[in-house]
């Protein structure tokens, strides 16, 4: 949950420096603080905070003039309300802050068998200790209301503190527990996501996804919060794409709506006997859908008429000819063997005759 602090290398007048302080406390929990001592402080660095009836640890991530935009768009306003930071945490601080920790995890497990005695209807996510040891949250998700009077007595009286029961939802106990997302990256609400916005199924439709809930969820059971981050731009691209309301009429048959780039404006098309699909740009679709308006029907899906085939004596004209000009050959060649006559000779030869 880390921030980038992009006025840090600014000049800010130091009597205008916002006196208030974004504080981080365990899995990206954040809250505001008055920097009243004028401690000067950096990102990052460990701070005792005040809370209701004692103290907490946390560390600075955000100050300057970041915070009152950050503030303005949580709609907090800057009055008494706002707790003050009591000192940077000394070495001392960290190390029982180190130990507190300690006591989370057994107790987590020994809260679970104990709501499982009880029999709750509740999911116990997580636990945070108080820095002062005197206090903890118990993070728990349920689907309905929960009476668990009688499970905060025995926790109090079991670990000698108080005890504060906080619901969350789904969204938010996958963000402080974190893990791996199937885009191989730390999950967004755990390390940056802030904000849960409402995800319908509409989105995936938009973005021409599989409505596969499997594909679709993310670890906390729910639409995953990624399906928002493009759906502007699929909206905005859409609105180019005519809608086919069913197939497109040709005289070759009627073309089913098999697939659609968005993008790159590209819709494929392919007929009922046929396993090849035919691209047709945008414009070439609103072309046909007008002359299925219209009562007409194109040859095919890429011709509007269909090519006037050539009569068969027209495509064997050619074989004719050559045919023709052989036969002539032959009948000049029988001529000069007629004219030639038999073996003997010539009558008008010039060779000598003998004499008796």
């Amino acid at each position: 949950m880390n921030v980038f602090d992009w006025l840090s290398n600014m000049d800010m007048p130091a009597t205008d420096k916002f006196k208030i302080v974004e504080v981080r406390f365990k899995n990206g929990r954040k809250d505001f603080y008055r920097n009243t001592e004028g401690l000067n402080l950096t990102t990052g660095d460990a701070v005792i905070v005040e809370v209701p009836n004692g103290h907490h640890l946390g560390h600075v991530s955000l100050q300057g003039e970041l915070v009152r935009l950050q503030m303005q768009k949580k709609k907090i306003t800057d009055n008494e309300e706002i707790k003050k930071i009591y000192r940077i945490a000394h070495q001392k601080d960290l190390e029982k802050y180190e130990e507190v920790k300690k006591r989370e995890l057994p107790t987590l497990y020994r809260t679970r068998e104990i709501i499982r005695d009880l029999k709750l209807d509740m999911k116990l996510s997580d636990i945070e200790y108080q820095a002062d040891n005197t206090k903890a949250t118990f993070y728990y998700s349920a689907d309905d209301r929960v009476d668990f009077r009688e499970l905060i007595k025995l926790l109090a009286g079991e670990f000698k503190i108080r005890v504060e029961m906080r619901q969350i939802s789904l969204r938010q106990e996958a963000g402080r527990l974190g893990g791996i997302g199937v885009c191989g990256r730390e999950l967004c609400c755990s390390t940056w996501l802030t904000e849960f916005k409402n995800v319908a199924t509409s989105a995936a439709r938009y973005q021409n996804l599989s409505l596969n809930p499997s594909k679709l969820s993310g670890q906390c059971g729910r639409l995953k919060c990624c399906l928002n981050y493009e759906l502007e731009t699929y909206i905005e691209a859409l609105e180019d794409i005519p809608k086919v309301e069913g197939p497109l009429l040709t005289e070759k048959g009627d073309a089913v709506l098999q697939k659609t780039d968005i993008f790159r404006k590209i819709m494929w098309f392919g007929y009922g006997e046929e396993n090849t699909w035919h691209p047709l740009n945008i414009q070439r679709v609103n072309a046909i859908l007008r002359m299925n308006q219209e009562g007409k029907k194109p040859a095919s899906l890429d011709k509007d008429e269909s090519e006037e085939k050539a009569p068969v004596e027209a495509l064997n004209s050619d074989l004719m000819k050559m045919d023709q000009k052989f036969k002539n050959k032959s009948k000049k060649k029988k001529k000069k063997k007629k004219k030639g006559g038999g073996n003997g000779p010539h009558p008008n030869s010039n060779k000598p005759q003998s004499q008796e």
